[in-house]
């Protein structure tokens, strides 16, 4: 039976972290499924709800004293996850769990070691926004270097059979993880699939994280992992 380590970073989530387990351990997938799940430092109650009421449905819990970012958590949880595949799912409704079958199936027939979940896939299924006029110019920039052709580098949803995984050193602790991965991923030769999958964005207010010096920092990691490492 095939296994799906489900990595969740966490970080100030309470509002959402509860909802996002349910809706993980719901989610259709033919075989079992681990959740890894990295409290990043959070300061809001999150740590206390995974320790407790929430516990029971974490199969590994790593807990990171200070807030260190999304990438360094990714780095905890991938150390915890034993699954022949993973995905990573933010711990927020931005991206649906039901999607990881529809993931999965490339990668389960033999097509492909990793499928990018891309949000742009119908081209039209996302509203024009400041943000995808961002995301497009990355994912671009990204294709120039790896001869990839993809339409969205920057999804938070991606999942990759373990070879994959246990081939790259990540080091990247924040959001630079995602120009880093899909560089690292295309150096390996690895075969890399996009399917289209549901996107709710949510807003800075609404607990976004990402912001303009990320943005930067990815631009940077472009280039770093497309040329150098």
């Amino acid at each position: 039976m095939t296994t799906l380590s489900v990595v969740i970073p966490c970080f100030n989530e309470a509002g959402t972290i509860a909802e996002v387990l349910t809706r993980v351990r719901r989610a259709p997938f033919p075989g079992a499924k681990e959740i890894v799940v990295v409290d990043d430092g959070s300061t809001d109650g999150t740590g206390e709800a995974l320790r407790g009421l929430l516990a029971p449905q974490i199969d590994h819990l790593v807990v990171h004293p200070v807030n260190q970012g999304k990438g360094a958590a990714i780095r905890s949880a991938l150390e915890a996850a034993t699954g022949d595949l993973v995905v990573v799912q933010d711990a927020d409704f931005e991206y649906d769990p039901d999607q990881y079958a529809s993931l999965a199936a490339p990668i389960l027939a033999g097509d492909a070691d990793v499928v990018f979940g891309s949000r742009f896939l119908p081209r039209q299924a996302m509203a024009f926004s400041r943000h995808r006029m961002v995301n497009g110019a990355l994912t671009c920039l990204s294709n120039l270097f790896t001869q990839l052709r993809l339409t969205d580098m920057e999804t938070g949803q991606k999942m990759f059979a373990r070879p994959v995984l246990a081939s790259l050193s990540i080091r990247e602790r924040r959001f630079g993880f995602e120009p880093e991965i899909t560089a690292k991923v295309a150096k390996g030769g690895w075969r890399v699939r996009e399917i289209g999958v549901p996107y709710a964005p949510r807003s800075r207010s609404q607990g976004k994280k990402i912001g303009w010096r990320d943005g930067v920092r990815a631009v940077y990691c472009v280039f770093r992992y497309g040329l150098f490492d």
